[in-house]
């Protein structure tokens, strides 16, 4: 009585086996016909193939190394500085024993963290956006299109992201007395390199020509912030801790942040893929690269603007804005997964770091609102 059934069930799992079988028939086919090219060809032409095979094979290695390691990375990179210890706002003459001796200014913290954060994606990590295997994708399928190898390439936008904003709002108001004095030239030069292309490598195909590297022309923006803060510190450039200014910079960084929470709910909302959408991972690591520049930023900005902190009685509110942003960066899953806001199998990673970045956004609206009284 129980053959049928028992017949029915072999006949199941016999049709998924022969499924599977051609699945990897499928995928094994290239390489066997590749395989049997190459064992009917002659010596001098096998050297050649081979050598040409050993490359690819090297060079996607170190590839899937350069994307897969990440050096300097540390949520809590900002305690490093001590920021705690600094006793002056950026820009304050620095208390001297020798009356003869140059005057002596306080550098920003801002400037600080924004040369670390480029330092640690151009120089200590390789900017994986400009590489010419990230560009290819993978067989023409660009790699923000797979579940694959994009993570750091996103996570490194996002915190670019933080360091061009900075670098205009040193330009614009920060480094300027009420908008009257001219723009400090040194730190224009780094916002200019700053607004470089993220993805340019030395040939370029369209159009095609040999700019300059991603990398080359984010150093040189490097040291035109250093320049910055060395004529901070020996007081010949400027830095307006105003509390307009602090104002809008603030406000800047919550309409930034902004953008990115109508990316995540756009992609939240209208995608329920869970762990294979496969472009959840871009929207995600851009926006923990996003909070991971912020949270130093504004960490630095606290020190660099403690006379408006402290006067506004602000110091409450702006280290539970910190600790939000702390919070945030908490959320590392080794899969991003965007499933539905509801669903128990299937979590909704975006969601959830769209909450902790409103949160920080909050804190962000609730410190300006106390700056516009």
């Amino acid at each position: 009585m129980l053959d049928p059934i028992i017949q029915f069930i072999q006949n199941i799992f016999s049709a998924i086996g022969r499924g599977i079988g051609y699945v990897i028939a499928w995928i094994l086919f290239p390489f066997m016909s590749a395989g049997r090219w190459y064992a009917s060809r002659g010596f001098i032409l096998k050297g050649i193939v081979g050598l040409i095979v050993a490359f690819l094979v090297v060079a996607y290695g170190f590839f899937i190394y350069q994307t897969q390691v990440w050096h300097g990375f540390d949520p809590d990179y900002p305690a490093k500085y001590k920021f705690e210890e600094r006793k002056l706002a950026a820009g304050a003459a620095l208390p001297g024993e020798d009356a003869a001796a140059p005057k002596k200014c306080q550098r920003s913290a801002i400037v600080d963290v924004a040369i670390e954060l480029i330092d640690n994606e151009i120089n200590q990590n390789d900017w994986i956006s400009s590489s010419p295997l990230y560009k290819m994708g993978l067989f023409g399928i660009d790699w923000d299109n797979t579940p694959w190898l994009d993570n750091k390439a996103s996570f490194q936008r996002g915190v670019n992201q933080t360091v061009r904003r900075t670098t205009v709002e040193l330009v614009e108001a920060l480094a300027r007395v009420r908008g009257t004095s001219g723009i400090n030239r040194t730190l224009q030069t780094a916002r200019e390199n700053m607004q470089y292309s993220e993805s340019a490598w030395y040939i370029n195909f369209s159009p095609f020509g040999f700019p300059p590297t991603t990398q080359s022309t984010y150093r040189r923006a490097i040291e035109d912030l250093r320049k910055f803060n060395t004529e901070l510190e020996t007081c010949q450039a400027t830095f307006d801790g105003r509390a307009d200014n602090l104002l809008e910079f603030v406000d800047r960084i919550a309409n930034d942040l902004g953008s990115t929470s109508a990316i995540l709910t756009e992609r939240s909302k209208n995608y329920n893929a869970g762990w294979f959408d496969l472009r959840a991972d871009d929207r995600f690591w851009f926006a923990f690269g996003q909070l991971y520049g912020y949270y130093g930023i504004l960490s630095a900005a606290r020190v660099d603007f403690a006379p408006t902190v402290g006067e506004k009685n602000l110091s409450a509110l702006w280290g539970t804005m910190l600790v939000r942003f702390r919070d945030a960066l908490r959320i590392q899953p080794a899969i991003i997964s965007n499933g539905r806001e509801d669903g128990w199998i299937m979590p909704n990673h975006l969601s959830t770091q769209g909450f902790y970045l409103l949160n920080a956004r909050t804190s962000l609206l609730e410190i300006r609102d106390v700056l516009d009284r």
